[in-house]
């Protein structure tokens, strides 16, 4: 029944192309992905005629196996699709009915080529449900890697973004932390502070965690590690933005960073320019300003 499946989906398929084809693009056309702009009309159809006749062709070999070596072709064309609208901002259910939506278009022409044969409908039925199936799982399958690996990239970005050490004066380093940090964000904020602190020769880093809204255990230790890399590296660290929420937080839970701290980064930004052997004056105008 398999190779009789076979033949008569193939055979369906090359006799009555051009109408399935046409069927299926105006079963896309009523959906969301041309309405949402992210894709022409034109490369549909392309993209379309594309599967249509590697299908065709893979039924050609022999075969409803959609992860035997015959389908190679079409696999690695609805892969390319799927990675394209994950990269697009397409949703699951735009990209799954890329494929599912051919099995209608598919059974249309099966009832109107085999009717009045009821075992040939049925193989060529069951053929197209196997065969689609397979194919449409594969299709999401790679879609939603595809969208976790934008996801992990554009966090990653953000990571870095969110993370950025300013030079405040020579030596002097600030790393203003917004949000909250984890293990992955802690090792970007280790990345990023230790590169500066190799750029500038710096010899003190400020970690101002006013941005940062809760301070617990965990997040006490990331920033231990934190400052302990920095200190391998030769530099100094003081925390700054310690609110008084946060501090009685960090009391109640018996957490300790066993660094200078200060409550403004402003406070923090004096003591290191103290350690440095500097100090901030104001200038006082000349006398003839003053008249």
């Amino acid at each position: 029944m398999t190779m009789d499946g076979a033949g008569v989906l193939e055979r369906t398929l090359a006799e009555d192309e051009v109408t399935i084809l046409d069927a299926w693009i105006a079963s896309l056309r009523d959906g969301t992905s041309l309405r949402s702009g992210r894709i022409r009309e034109a490369e549909l159809r392309t993209q379309a005629k594309t599967v249509l006749g590697l299908l065709r062709e893979a039924l050609a070999g022999g075969g409803l196996d959609a992860d035997a070596e015959g389908f190679a072709s079409i696999r690695e064309t609805l892969a390319d699709i799927s990675r394209s609208r994950a990269i697009q901002g397409f949703t699951p259910t735009d990209t799954a009915n890329f494929v599912f939506s051919l099995k209608e278009r598919v059974f249309e022409a099966l009832v109107k080529t085999h009717g009045t044969d009821a075992q040939g409908l049925a193989a060529g039925t069951w053929a197209a449900s196997k065969v689609l199936d397979r194919l449409g799982l594969q299709t999401m399958e790679v879609f939603l890697a595809s969208r976790e690996e934008v996801i992990g990239r554009q966090g990653q970005e953000i990571a870095e973004l969110s993370t950025p050490v300013v030079r405040l004066w020579d030596g002097i380093l600030a790393l203003p932390l917004i949000g909250t940090l984890d293990s992955a964000r802690t090792g970007v904020v280790m990345e990023n502070l230790l590169q500066a602190i190799v750029d500038e020769e710096a010899e003190i880093a400020i970690i101002d965690i006013t941005g940062v809204p809760t301070v617990d255990t965990l997040v006490a230790q990331h920033l231990l590690k934190t400052v302990a890399a920095a200190r391998l590296m030769g530099a100094d660290c003081i925390v700054s933005g310690i609110r008084p929420q946060i501090a009685q937080t960090m009391v109640h839970l018996g957490v300790e960073l066993n660094v200078v701290s200060k409550a403004t980064l402003a406070d923090a930004f004096a003591v290191a320019l103290r350690r440095t052997g500097r100090k901030v004056v104001r200038q006082q105008a000349p006398a003839e300003e003053r008249r």
